[in-house]
Formats: C-alpha cells, structure tokens, sequence
C-alpha cells in the first residue's frame, strides 16, 4: 500500500514538473527576437510577408536607412532580375518585359509578372522579404509591404560593380565573386579566339534605329552589347563616339563621322514593321559606308543585344565571338 502511495505522488511530481517545463517554453518562444550584426534588436518583417531567415541589417540608400533581411528568400524587382539571379537570389517578381529577356526565361519559369510600375497587390501576393526598384513611382505603397531599397538607374557603371552592389544586398558577396571570375574566365578566352580574326586597330560601333526613324549611337554602358564588346572584348571605340562619351542622337548627314569598321546595329521596332529599317538600308549614305561595302554591318535582334543585366553580358560575349568568326569565314569566300 505503501508502494502505491509512493508511485502515486511521483507521478504527481513529474505532472507539476512537465506543466512548469512547457509553460517556460512557450515563455521563451515568444520573447525571440532576431538582431542585426551590431546586437540591437531588428525590424520586424513587414505585415504580410513572411518572416525572413536570419537577421537584419541597415542599408543605406536615398531614402534613407532601410533594415533588410541579411538572406532575403523572396524578392520583387522591376527591372533588376538579372542582377539579382547573377548572384543566385530568389526572384519571385519582376516588371513584364524581363520575360522577353532570352538570357534569363528559364530563370524565370517561377516568377511572377507584377506591372511596371510594380503594382503593390501584386507584390503583396507574392509575399516579398525584400522589393529592389529601379524607379521610385509606387515606393511609398511597397514599402509598407515590405522591405524597399530604391537603387537608381546609373547607380553602377559596369558588371563588376553592379554584381558586388547586389551581392552586397542579398547577403551572398561569394556569389558575386563567383560570377565575375567566370565572366573574366569568357572574356579571356573571347579574347583569345578573336586572336588573327580582327585587326587590334579595327572600330567597333552600336547603332539603334527607332520605328520613328531615329539613329542613336551607344558608349559602353548602355546595353545594345557594349559592356561585351568593349569592357570584355576590349575592342576599340571610334574616335568620335568615344570623345562624346554618351548616348547621342544623329542625323544620317553625320553618320559617317561616327562609323566604325564594324557596325553593330539593333532596330526598335515593336510592330515589326520593317519600314525604317529598309529605308536605311537603301539609302546612299548606308551604302556608302566602309562597313557596308566590307560586309562587316551586323543587324542584331533587339531584345538580345538592348539587354545590359551581368547574365545577359555575360552570354553576349559568346554571341559576338561567333558571328565575327563566321562573318570573316564568309567574306574569305
């Protein structure tokens, strides 16, 4: 009898004991808090989105300081997609026309279009740790949504630093590094088979035509290839252009002012009309080019050579090697 008196206030023990134990974890469990590298207790994720892995830090940008997630899982962007994949981020959103990128639509296969401007239903929907915009119209709406980091267009100046810059702000600075040592890696070799194909002292220049019929010539930093023509490639810039040192407007009058021995030319022409684009071909300023007349004029799909992201850099270099190889071939002819 004694015995069971005894089992019985154990195990009347072990039932206080169990209650005190659950009662102090759910105790703890709700007093977490992350904190950003300097200790101080972080921002919450927004209302809405899902709580960030890991913790917070402060970015600073034009609109102030902003806490970010240190490893966002769930990014909207408008027009930064291909920066953020080329560091291995997690895109959920981006503006429309980033699906006509041909560099980064399998990349894409789990993204979410979401206006341009990004419109903030969508983005809510998506439930974002962090939206990085490139223009500023809805920031106001997305920053209540979650984290939003304003970086302007312009901000960097080539691949190197637009990688770092957003693997700075995706917490993967690895990444970044990964990614330039293949670029370098394509570069050189790009380099190297072009080696005897052109002349060290040949121009290169890129042109774009308009469905209005504008002729605009590019620099280095402005898409249409030139961060893969110039920067990787390092092939030479005409005098002129490189002396504007901007996007400049011409008049087909000063064309050959600005011609280069290749010509790399991309037409805008979203109805694909093929007006303009003939009509410069048949006029007798085009006809009179070297480039011309050298078959060394290359006419390049819009929307594979207007794209500037570091991804699409990257497998530009590879397009422009080829078809200089296979133009010199067919010109030996």
């Amino acid at each position: 009898m004694q015995n069971k008196k005894s089992l019985l206030t154990l195990a009347a023990l072990l039932l206080v004991l169990t209650a005190i134990v659950s009662a102090c974890g759910s105790n703890n469990s709700k007093g977490n808090t992350s904190t950003n590298n300097s200790g101080n207790t972080a921002a919450p994720a927004a209302t809405n989105a899902p709580p960030a892995e890991g913790q917070f830090r402060t970015y600073k940008t034009d609109k102030g300081d902003i806490q970010i997630p240190v490893k966002p899982q769930r990014i909207v962007t408008d027009y930064y997609g291909g920066e953020l994949l080329s560091v291995g981020a997690k895109v959920v959103g981006v503006e429309p026309t980033t699906f006509d990128n041909p560099f980064l639509k399998d990349m894409l296969k789990d993204a979410k279009e979401v206006g341009a401007p990004i419109n903030a239903e969508k983005a809510l929907d998506l439930k974002p740790d962090l939206i990085v915009v490139m223009y500023d119209e809805s920031y106001e709406a997305l920053s209540k949504i979650a984290p939003t980091l304003h970086i302007p267009y312009g901000t960097t100046s080539n691949i190197s630093e637009a990688v770092k810059l957003f693997g700075d702000i995706v917490g993967a600075p690895e990444k970044a590094d990964e990614f330039l040592a293949n670029f370098d890696k394509k570069a050189a070799e790009g380099r190297e088979k072009l080696k005897g194909i052109i002349d060290e002292n040949a121009t290169f220049g890129l042109y774009e035509l308009t469905e209005k019929g504008e002729l605009w010539v590019f620099g280095d930093n402005a898409g249409r290839g030139g961060q893969a023509v110039y920067n990787a490639l390092g092939l030479k810039m005409p005098a002129k252009i490189s002396a504007d040192k901007a996007t400049t407007q011409l008049s087909l009058e000063v064309l050959p002012e600005y011609a280069a021995d290749y010509m790399f030319l991309t037409t805008y022409d979203p109805e694909k009309k093929g007006e303009e684009i003939e009509k410069l071909k048949n006029s007798p300023v085009w006809k009179n080019l070297d480039a011309s007349k050298n078959n060394t004029i290359f006419y390049n799909d819009f929307d594979t050579f207007y794209r500037y992201d570091p991804i699409a850099i990257t497998g530009q270099i590879d397009m422009i090697v080829d078809m200089l190889i296979a133009r010199s071939e067919e010109n030996k002819k």
